[in-house]
């Protein structure tokens, strides 16, 4: 009789109920739903449009994307804050990575690309503190999908940052890197980590180079000064360093807050040079500011309702994001030329596509907004495309999207990646009037 009864009920047998397991699937479904993009960078082509984008993600995750299969989830339209019928919205756009793998335990920060002779290496850091390099090559040819199945797929080269030893000979736990940097003429990776050290690694040989010390609070940010053999640091404590990457020594601090009229203390977020090496970009938590590095300069410095969380240059001109739903255009002296709205209402990063914008008076441009659910991993990406053309009257947002794979002047891809903890299935659409880029 009993066994009839749970027949009736569907089979739902209590005697082999999973407590834990069902635990377990609550939390993967929580963390599916609040995974956040902290890095994304374009991966290296032959052609120039290159079509994958490779992005790091709070659960340790390195994943590749197709371009054109984003793009391709968003040719239905999507319906915005109007009274549409519920029939015709359509669901989640879901685009399949090409790989994901297991990079790190805990968040992965950043990544940036490396070329070693013919091979190309990927460099991810994170939380556990350990600089990873991954054979470009093989991370494209593996078959690694689903569940993070790239376990068994390991890193070429694996760099760990020193502990610090303590009383009675603790040691303390590895300090996180919170950022890379390249300089592949030198042969180097830098690490920009939460001892308030910034670190040096020979590529060939994986030891330790260099070790910068001088701040006094963990460091956010680093970029790589080629031409001068410096490398730029921005930390907690407020300060940015230029460092000579030769000795390991201090050779100017810039205190962007001193330009800010706020009270509030403030920290380096980001730092970005230009293409010639001669202007710095310091967002804070309070603003931004430009430096020249021939003169020692501040050229300008604007407050900002919120951190800026990562800034690069556009041949002069500066764009910009952070924890508020806008992208944002400065002029190199600090004219805002345009902000563009955007779903998520933080950002932690912006890269720019290498196949530019072209900027025309007689050309009207229209932006499309898109939020794309990526299947495993599922984080939450607006593809901003700018710099498709259209002549005349501003679109109404109804045209399907161009072909990225065969318009070669498609122009700027921008992708800004948030911290939105819940599921944006669309995003506005919004159309641009002549003269806001």
């Amino acid at each position: 009789m009993p066994e009839m009864a749970i027949e009736g009920y569907g089979g739902c047998d209590a005697r082999d109920w999973d407590e834990e397991g069902y635990r377990k699937s609550i939390l993967q479904e929580r963390e599916l739903r609040c995974r956040t993009v902290f890095r994304t960078a374009f991966a290296p082509s032959q052609s120039p449009n290159p079509e994958t984008v490779v992005v790091a993600s709070s659960d340790g995750a390195v994943a590749s994307y197709s371009l054109a299969s984003c793009i391709s989830a968003t040719s239905q339209p999507l319906h915005v804050n109007k009274v549409v019928n519920q029939k015709t919205l359509p669901g989640p756009l879901l685009a399949e990575p090409l790989f994901i793998i297991k990079g790190h335990k805990g968040p992965a920060y950043d990544l940036k690309f490396y070329w070693h002779g013919e091979e190309c290496l990927l460099f991810s850091c994170g939380d556990d503190g350990h600089l990873r390099g991954w054979n470009w090559k093989e991370l494209l040819n593996s078959d690694i999908h689903g569940d993070m199945q790239g376990n068994s797929l390991k890193p070429i080269l694996e760099l760990a940052n020193p502990q610090h030893e303590g009383p009675w000979g603790a040691l303390s736990p590895i300090p996180e890197n919170n950022a890379i940097a390249i300089d592949e003429q030198e042969g180097s990776v830098f690490s920009a980590a939460g001892d308030a050290c910034a670190y040096a690694w020979d590529v060939e040989t994986g030891k330790q180079k260099v070790v910068f010390k001088g701040h006094a609070d963990y460091l956010h940010c680093i970029t790589a000064r080629k031409s001068s053999h410096q490398i730029i640091t921005g930390s907690e404590d407020g300060t940015t360093r230029i460092w000579d990457c030769r000795s390991g020594i201090c050779t100017q601090v810039i205190r962007p807050e001193k330009n800010f009229k706020s009270k509030v203390s403030s920290w380096v977020s980001s730092v970005a040079t230009d293409t010639s090496e001669s202007w710095l970009a310091c967002g804070t938590s309070t603003g931004l500011s430009v430096w020249s590095l021939l003169s020692s300069e501040c050229i300008f410095s604007i407050n900002s309702r919120s951190p800026v969380q990562d800034l690069l240059f556009d041949d002069n001109q500066i764009l910009a994001v952070g924890s508020e739903p806008v992208l944002t255009r400065f002029s190199i002296n600090g004219a805002a030329l345009s902000q563009i709205k955007c779903a998520p209402q933080s950002a932690f990063s912006v890269s720019l596509h290498p196949s530019g914008v072209c900027y025309s008076d007689r050309w009207l441009w229209r932006t499309g907004g898109r939020l794309i659910t990526i299947r495993e991993p599922s984080v939450h990406v607006l593809l901003r495309r700018l710099g498709y053309m259209t002549k005349g009257l501003a679109s109404d947002g109804e045209n399907p999207a161009p072909d990225f794979s065969k318009n070669p002047l498609y122009g700027i891809f921008l992708w800004i990646f948030s911290c939105c903890t819940f599921f944006i299935h669309s995003a506005p659409d919004f159309s641009l009037k002549h003269g806001d880029l």
